[in-house]
């Protein structure tokens, strides 16, 4: 299954490189399928980012991706991310 990386997860004063929105499928029943899989973000050099889904994000289809090891960049925004 593919996401496209939509945003960051985002304060009112501060952004959280951490979380990212994920937008996975139409509808908020789809992406509740999605919880609690592995995401992988591969960058243009070949490096690997690993992640988890956690939670919905809305009621648009849209879930929250947590990455512990290292935040994704901001060249991330718009590509997609595979989810096992």
């Amino acid at each position: 299954m593919e996401a496209t990386v939509v945003h960051f997860r985002m304060g009112r004063h501060h952004t959280n490189p951490y979380q990212m929105v994920l937008k996975v499928a139409d509808t908020a029943a789809g992406a509740t399928t999605a919880i609690g899989k592995e995401v992988t973000w591969t960058s243009p050099a070949g490096k690997q980012i690993k992640g988890k889904i956690t939670a919905l994000h809305g009621r648009t289809g849209s879930v929250r991706a947590h990455f512990l090891e290292k935040g994704l960049p901001g060249q991330a925004l718009g590509q997609k991310v595979n989810v096992e």
